[in-house]
């Protein structure tokens, strides 16, 4: 049995998600201990105990020790099988650090599989929705793996509520990942969304982004707005936030993100994710820092050597 200490680096769930998947496409029994040692609360929070399961449903695994602040466990994985699976993170936990964890393995079912996950879509210290959307889907379908993902309703902290849906179709090989750089950026692209809120947040995180893009020289610029009506809005709670992604001409999207909170001006919101993406590209890095995050477990799997840049190495690298 291999045993992984998850103190080790930042000491957070990153190491977590990671081993799962690998442990599960490799077919090895793991045992973590130290689990998130490094956070203020240790040990497994809802979303990562629900990915867990998750991962064990899918593969038949034997687990223990996956329940709330739990420092240790085993994970004995069997063979992966695809199919339907509903998957209720029962909080807001992130949808997207469930899908971290299944998407490697689901690469690697022999049929299709049909995900349907609850939580939260738009949270902070993880991935929005619309970035796995728009810019980790188009990165890995270069790699030769197909997938796609429906948001159904967003869900933010702290009622959560939110639901996707993906289909994911297994792949033969992951190809490795060595794309041309870029010599200029085509367009920029976003969404600013705001629910249980005016729809003037939203409005006004987009206005206060463009404004920050088009003064550091950047033309062809498309943010689109997603509101809804207060008083038909199907929202468990308030929740805003604005997803930037650049379109190069080597077609390898670049992202930016920003979330709103009570007590930060929407202006902020919007300013902050255009900065973000600003500084990605100054840097003509090929990935932006969280798709480096996001690839490592795929190049290390793919079919050839892969080579990218990256802007900096993540603590998460």
């Amino acid at each position: 049995m291999i045993e992984i200490d998850g103190s080790i680096g930042e000491g957070g769930g990153q190491i977590l998600r990671t081993s799962i998947s690998l442990a599960t496409i490799l077919n090895k029994p793991i045992k973590i201990y130290n689990i998130r040692a490094k956070r203020p609360k240790p040990g497994l929070k809802a979303q990562h105990a629900a990915g867990i399961r998750a991962a064990a449903k899918i593969c038949d695994a034997k687990i223990k020790g996956v329940e709330l602040n739990s420092t240790e466990i085993i994970f004995e994985p069997n063979k992966i099988k695809g199919g339907k699976y509903n998957i209720d993170i029962g909080t807001a936990g992130s949808i997207t650090l469930i899908l971290q964890i299944l998407l490697p393995i689901l690469a690697f079912a022999p049929e299709k599989t049909e995900l349907h996950i609850r939580g939260g879509t738009d949270v902070n210290w993880s991935p929005p929705i619309n970035y796995l959307q728009f810019v980790i889907v188009p990165i890995l379908r270069k790699m030769g793996y197909n997938f796609n993902i429906k948001l159904l309703k967003r869900g933010h902290y702290p009622k959560g509520g939110g639901k996707i849906y993906t289909e994911i179709f297994p792949v033969i090989n992951i190809e490795k990942f060595a794309p041309p750089h870029y010599k200029k950026i085509i367009s920029i692209e976003g969404i600013s969304h705001c629910v249980r809120l005016p729809k003037h947040v939203a409005i006004r995180q987009k206005e206060s982004a463009l404004k920050a893009l088009k003064r550091s020289g950047f033309e062809n610029i498309n943010i689109k707005t997603e509101t809804y009506n207060e008083r038909n809005d199907p929202h468990l709670g308030p929740g805003s936030g604005i997803v930037l992604w650049a379109i190069p001409d080597n077609n390898i999207p670049i992202g930016a993100d920003s979330y709103g909170e009570r007590g930060k001006k929407a202006e902020i919101v919007g300013e902050e994710a255009a900065n973000k993406l600003i500084k990605e590209l100054k840097t003509k890095a090929i990935l932006d820092i969280h798709a480096g995050d996001f690839i490592i477990p795929y190049i290390a799997l793919a079919k050839g050597e892969s080579r990218i840049l990256i802007r900096e190495l993540t603590k998460h690298i």
